[in-house]
């Protein structure tokens, strides 16, 4: 682009000539086209005419069967015939009739009505035979196509599909075409073009086809292995002379693999291609000594440019040289080369293994003697620390076969000598583990202790400070029931406050106590407070105003500084405060302010404490699954046309939000004066109809107790269980729910 916008025309054509090179240009439908309506331009030259039909012949030959795009090349075709007819070419023009309906593409209804236009004398029965046939295969592929046409590219999965289906047809030439349609927009899909390639390899097996198709696939994917190893084989198997062999090896190397096994890999094809080239019957050949000079560079090429560039040559098993040692003792009868081999193999890490000597010995005992055996065995016996018991075993039935008394002796003597030192290896390694273990189990258990520990000091600072949370005391229930809703608010540890407080607690929350005389009688416990509300001090002054003359305002704050929601506000006479008492339930910030009395239950223990309600409450019902958006305005436009509606209460969390039930959902509260519940249920008894009492406190019913006279006897001390025994007081479930 910017030797073009510079005007370097000359640099530029370099510059494409070189891209061209090492970006192919898939080939297509368009494409083709494209080029054979350009030639037509050259038709009056000399042979012209005969250089046109030859392009027009190659283009359907690649993309003809285009099932979608190949009709514009065969009527391209015709009408070029058309162009120049005479009578002695007429028939031209019926052979690409003929053979266009024999193809399976669209619209080939509209071509059939042309011919059948064109042909003076019908078309004849074999076309038309050919023609139902095409059709009928086009309404078995018309799903995939279609497919094809929703989908979006590059349509990988949708050409898969395609391509089973035509390999299972079995027609070579439109199995061709779907592949070269697949890669058309999936150049860069090394496993399509494995697929494609194998397929040729093994069905088509034509020489240029295949060779062709192997070339584009290494120059599209380079960095994939596998393709050049087939390339290779391909160009082996089609007799290719051994210097494009070479060439294409060498462009292997420089493609840039991105692991170091790729290289290996590709090293061993490119030997076993040269030593099937190699003629072992004639000594000292050309080929041999190629073969042995490859091995060489094989090694050094992956201990220096392989192993420099990903710190590995990946042959940890020196499979390479194994190969070739095998090459030496079996073509070469070259056994002092093959041990050489061996030997620089043992000294890379891998005389510690088992399965690498007993390889060694295979070797010897195919190709040696009995001697280098025995001395490999010994030597497999000192070194082998992975399966010495199995190594050792070998030496003993080798000697049971071949050796002496002597060799016998020997072999048992080292053997018992390496499996008594191999168990006190072993002995000593399982005691470390042992004292590991122990170890390990000693500091998890100390650090368990250090965390009962820590949980238990903590448990202990959390006792400390139950002055911060206060015991809630109002005994008559409200028209709210709030002994119940409190009792909601405590199971799910969400109430902040607490009215009913000692005077220690009171003296270490505000710090303010000694430096004033308090007097209760004067004092309000204000709870349900923002946690964000900015200068509680200064809010609260304005709020209790009107009440009284403030004498103060205590707000109790954390460790950290931040307002818990609660304070103490103090009047100049009891009037004032008797009057902020009817403040409860008022709105500030957005939500309900709780305000109640200030008592000091050090020294009135049989002060107010809740009584939860324990029967059901038919003047309420609970309100779930509404919109997290929904409001009080518009819960109670709902609500109004069943009856006269008292109160409306939206629960709300600590930073006055509704609360979010199951993520998306709020819950809302509500009274009506001349409601029945059943006026809200969908269908049956629903779940309204229980009692707002936490399930931790439900109880089996009891049948209340009758007067001789008939009348119902309340039980105000607590609730029997129907034969007279006392169960739980109020304060006993008080308990049981803060317990929980």
């Amino acid at each position: 682009k910017l030797l073009r916008q510079e005007g370097k025309l000359h640099r530029l054509r370099k510059a494409r000539q070189k891209m061209s090179e090492l970006f192919p240009l898939t080939e297509g439908p368009d494409i083709w086209l494209e080029f054979a309506q350009y030639s037509i331009g050259g038709m009056g030259a000399e042979g012209g005419i005969s250089r046109v039909r030859s392009i027009f012949e190659r283009a359907l030959t690649a993309v003809g069967l285009h099932m979608t795009k190949g009709a514009a090349l065969w009527e391209a075709y015709r009408e070029f015939e058309i162009a120049i007819l005479s009578t002695l070419q007429l028939e031209r023009i019926h052979t690409l009739f003929r053979r266009q309906l024999a193809i399976p593409l669209l619209d080939m209804e509209g071509t059939y009505a042309e011919y059948s236009d064109w042909a003076e004398q019908g078309v004849p029965e074999m076309v038309m035979q050919h023609y139902k046939r095409a059709a009928q295969h086009l309404e078995k592929s018309r799903p995939y196509e279609e497919a094809l046409l929703v989908s979006e590219p590059p349509k990988l999965a949708e050409y898969q599909g395609y391509i089973d289906y035509e390999m299972k047809e079995g027609d070579p030439a439109r199995v061709q075409i779907i592949f070269e349609r697949a890669l058309a927009e999936n150049c860069l899909v090394p496993d399509l073009w494995a697929k494609y390639t194998t397929y040729l390899d093994r069905q088509l097996k034509i020489k240029d086809l295949v060779l062709s198709c192997h070339e584009r696939g290494v120059r599209n994917c380079p960095w994939t292995m596998g393709l050049w190893k087939s390339y290779l084989l391909a160009l082996e198997r089609h007799g290719a002379e051994h210097h494009i062999v070479s060439d294409v090896f060498e462009k292997a190397l420089n493609a840039g693999f991105i692991q170091a096994t790729d290289y290996v890999e590709i090293w061993q094809s490119y030997l076993d291609y040269l030593r099937r080239r190699v003629d072992f019957n004639k000594e000292g050949s050309r080929e041999l000594e190629e073969l042995r000079s490859a091995f060489s560079r094989c090694l050094d090429y992956l201990k220096q440019d392989v192993e420099e560039r990903f710190s590995e040559s990946g042959d940890l098993s020196c499979t390479i040289m194994q190969v070739w040692a095998r090459i030496e003792a079996l073509h070469c009868k070259n056994m002092q080369k093959a041990r050489e081999l061996w030997d620089s193999i043992m000294t890379k890490g891998n005389a510690k293994y088992a399965n690498m000597w007993l390889e060694y010995y295979n070797l010897e005992r195919s190709y040696g003697d009995a001697a280098h055996c025995r001395k490999a065995l010994h030597r497999a016996v000192q070194c082998t620390t992975d399966y010495p018991e199995h190594v050792c075993e070998v030496l003993l039935t080798f000697e049971r076969v071949e050796g002496s008394l002597e060799d016998w002796d020997v072999a048992v003597q080292k053997t018992e000598s390496r499996l008594n030192r191999v168990n006190e290896q072993r002995v000593k390694a399982a005691e470390k583990e042992a004292l590991i273990a122990r170890q390990e189990e000693d500091r998890v258990e100390q650090r368990r202790k250090a965390k009962a520990d820590k949980k238990a000091q903590k448990k202990s600072q959390k006792t400390n400070r139950t002055g911060d949370k206060r015991k809630a005391e109002d005994d008559v229930e409200d028209e709210w029931g709030e002994e119940t809703e409190m009792s909601h608010k405590r199971h799910r540890g969400e109430d902040n406050f607490s009215p009913a407080v000692s005077e220690e607690q009171m003296e270490t929350e505000s710090g303010l106590f000694g430096r004033r005389q308090r007097k209760d009688s004067n004092s309000v416990f204000v709870s349900n407070l923002s946690f964000t509300m900015e200068e509680p001090e200064a809010k609260m002054k304005a709020v209790f105003n009107a009440c009284g003359t403030v004498v103060e305002v205590r707000p109790v704050y954390t460790a950290k500084g931040a307002f818990r929601g609660y304070c103490y506000v103090q009047f100049e006479d009891e009037l004032a405060a008797q009057e902020a008492l009817k403040l409860d339930r008022v709105e500030v910030d957005a939500r309900p302010m709780y305000v109640s009395p200030c008592v000091d239950k050090s020294k009135n223990p049989d002060s107010k404490i809740f009584k939860y309600n324990t029967s059901m409450e038919k003047h309420k019902i609970f309100i779930s699954g509404l919109p997290y958006t929904y409001t009080k305005e518009q819960l109670e436009e709902l609500c109004k046309e069943h009856g006269g509606i008292k109160a409306v209460r939206l629960v709300t969390n600590r930073a006055g939000k509704s609360k979010v039930i199951h993520n998306l959902y709020i819950s809302a509260m509500y009274i009506c004066t001349k409601l029945t519940v059943q006026h809200f249920l969908y269908r049956g008894k629903g779940r309204t109809q229980v009692s707002l009492l936490p399930r931790s406190l439900h109880r089996q019913s009891v049948p209340e107790a009758k007067t001789e006279n008939g009348t119902t006897a309340k039980q105000q001390d607590g609730i029997t269980d129907g034969q007279g025994t006392k169960s739980l007081s109020n304060e006993d479930f008080a308990r049981m729910l803060l317990k929980k």
